[in-house]
């Protein structure tokens, strides 16, 4: 398969705005990390705040970059005026969120006019050494905003 074509700079500052604007990934201290066609990669450190109980990263957490990571890949391969709203997104949580950061990595499965499936792999990041705690299954709905 051949190499996807570049991302126009307009669609990368509109993430990057759309990323900005979630209040959400802010408290979380999270990140973008890449951006590129079909794939964009979240980081969020594990912040006391973001524990649950027993002293792992809260699935909220893991589920929220996660989720982020797939909906961006998914605008990635949109016309400029489009956005994405999640459908519907399966989580399986593989191991416990332990160590200094999170990474969630989301990618399209299979683009689409009215739904896309999408999914996450997020990795738990400890001593430099990623684990994979979670993969992610979704589906993202484009909305053309030009017909609002």
């Amino acid at each position: 398969m051949g190499k996807l074509p570049e991302i126009s700079p307009y669609v990368i500052e509109k993430i990057n705005k759309s990323f900005t604007a979630q209040t959400m990934m802010e408290t979380l201290g999270a990140k973008l990390a890449l951006i590129e066609k079909g794939c964009v990669v979240i980081e969020a450190p594990i912040l006391n705040s973001s524990l649950q109980q027993q002293g792992f990263a809260h699935a909220g957490l893991t589920f929220s970059i996660g989720d982020s990571a797939a909906g961006y890949s998914a605008l990635t391969l949109l016309p400029e005026n489009h956005e994405v709203l999640t459908s519907e997104m399966k989580i399986n949580l593989l191991a416990p969120g332990e160590g200094d950061a999170l990474i969630a990595r989301g990618r399209v499965i299979r683009p689409g006019r009215r739904l896309m499936v999408v999914q996450s792999d997020v990795f738990a990041v400890k001593d430099g050494q990623e684990r994979h705690i979670a993969l992610l299954t979704g589906t993202m709905v484009p909305v053309d905003l030009s017909r609002s």
